[in-house]
């Protein structure tokens, strides 16, 4: 059995006018990340390099995890109230997947040092955003559905290996453009180290820091994220505390970051998610629309692999990433289409009945530890497509619907959900 670790340092945060460079120490054992932007204004600049400092505290994380140390020193790190409570959120429930699958209580976790740092002054152009966008179906809909009275650019993060083909043929339609940043992890922590702890950590949580450092280096007033309600649901519940794969994607995980901001710059800067109170199924159908789109876009994890070679060339039509964008999609598009999509049917895979199973509740947990909806929003796609005539030779899904009722209707699912942060200037 791993052993924890007993201190993970923060040792320097270099920054250049293009760069980040994070300086880590794990009991002894040092750790870099690079990040490298284009086409900003310097990084050096007050208001840029104060949201640095909250960047290099989460991007941290993918280095503590390896050891999950019980004290964490942020030595001379500044950081405010917002600033700590965003980390501690971020170790107790943005590494609560990692957790629990390593079987490690990281509530326990002391965190020390850090000095107290005052806000900057900063002037942003509030019709301006910054756009993260992965070439997937959320993404794509916020960029097409944002108002057209707000300049948008996108925000691309790529690895040093080279960029993401799927991601880059969705971005070229979108005709906007791109503000990119390349994250160069430290080798160590990409081999697999049998005496190292390995699991998720908050990513979403340090593109979006990282976006906000680009927007407000070329002096925009908001970071325009595309996470929707159900982000915001627990996969299961372990002695009392949610384990949510998706922390860094909820709403909580955003009003943690927008105060961390605003703390360090001032409230004129908007973090938000666009789809906030928007259902998978209000996406897809917004999406189905979007023809343009549905030969290039790619959700499925293994195109966006670290390593090339590993990288799929299409849809793999067997994971829970690609099943779930079938389920969500069928009730808006003909079978022929999606099986053009997906160059198959993955829907209609019997192998796949277990994976199916586990997306509409009826699994060992709540939802799988993937970026997929609710059970509920899946139980009501898979509902509306056992009713229709194009599917019902598939009996597995009308059997599986029968066990699996949903608590709504596909209407109910199509109107807003919960609440919203994003601005009514960001809306039609």
């Amino acid at each position: 059995m791993t052993a924890r670790a007993a201190i993970f340092r923060y040792l320097d945060l270099e920054v250049t006018d293009t760069t980040l460079m994070g300086h880590y120490e794990l009991d002894g054992r040092h750790f870099h990340e690079r990040i490298t932007f284009s086409t900003t204004g310097p990084l050096t600049a007050p208001a840029p390099r104060a949201l640095a400092d909250l960047w290099f505290l989460l991007a941290g994380l993918s280095y503590y995890k390896a050891g999950a140390a019980t004290t964490i020193d942020l030595g001379t790190t500044p950081i405010s109230q917002a600033g700590r409570a965003l980390l501690r959120a971020a170790v107790t429930d943005g590494l609560g997947e990692f957790a629990y699958r390593n079987a490690l209580d990281l509530t326990d976790v002391d965190i020390i040092g850090g000095v107290r740092t005052s806000p900057v002054e900063v002037s942003l152009d509030e019709t301006s955003v910054l756009t993260p966008f992965g070439g997937g179906i959320d993404s794509i809909v916020t960029v097409m559905n944002l108002n057209e009275n707000i300049t948008q650019k996108l925000f691309v993060m790529s690895p040093p290996s080279g960029l993401f083909e799927p991601l880059e043929a969705a971005a070229a339609i979108t005709q906007k453009s791109i503000v990119r940043a390349t994250r160069s992890l430290d080798p160590q922590i990409l081999t697999t180290d049998p005496d190292v702890f390995n699991g998720h950590v908050p990513v979403t949580a340090m593109v979006t820091l990282l976006a906000a450092i680009a927007a407000v280096a070329d002096g925009s007033g908001g970071v325009v994220m595309s996470n929707e309600h159900s982000a915001s649901v627990p996969n299961l519940s372990v002695a009392g505390r949610e384990v949510n794969h998706q922390w860094s994607k909820s709403l909580v995980a955003e009003e943690l970051i927008a105060a961390a901001v605003a703390e360090r710059i001032g409230s004129q800067f908007t973090v938000a998610s666009f789809l906030r109170d928007r259902s998978e199924l209000w996406v897809a159908r917004a999406f189905s629309e979007l023809r343009q789109y549905h030969a290039v876009f790619r959700s499925c994890n293994r195109a966006f692999a670290q390593d090339p070679a590993r990288r799929s060339a299409t849809w793999c039509a067997n994971c829970d990433k690609c099943l779930f964008i079938a389920l969500i999609l069928a009730p808006f598009m003909t079978r022929a289409e999606l099986a053009g999509i997906f160059d198959g049917e993955p829907l209609a895979h019997p192998d796949l009945t277990s994976q199916l199973t586990a997306l509409v509740g009826q699994g060992s947990q709540r939802k799988p530890f993937e970026c997929v909806g609710d059970p509920d929003e899946c139980s009501v796609a898979l509902q509306a497509v056992a009713e229709s005539d194009e599917w019902k030779n598939v009996l597995f899904l009308a059997a599986l619907a029968r066990r699996a009722p949903s608590s709504s209707t596909l209407p109910q699912q199509l109107e807003p959900q919960g609440v919203s942060r994003a601005p009514a200037a960001w809306f039609r």
